[in-house]
């Protein structure tokens, strides 16, 4: 299940796991309706990954693969 931010109406935001499709949730601290909202997310690559480290090569040009 995804991680989604609402926001109740006194401005308090939260994080949950829910289903996808949930809108709306009950505030942890004032009981009310909170609303789904967009956030942002950080999503960053590190090392070198598949596409520089030759998977994506259809040549073999000494790849990581021993073939003797």
């Amino acid at each position: 299940m995804p991680v989604y931010e609402f926001e109740c109406p006194k401005g308090t935001t939260t994080e949950r796991i829910v289903p996808m499709g949930t809108e709306t949730i009950s505030c942890p601290c004032c009981h009310k309706k909170a609303k789904k909202i967009v956030s942002r997310f950080s999503f960053e690559l590190k090392g070198g990954g598949w596409y520089a480290d030759g998977y994506a090569s259809t040549k073999s040009s000494g790849g990581s693969s021993d073939s003797r």
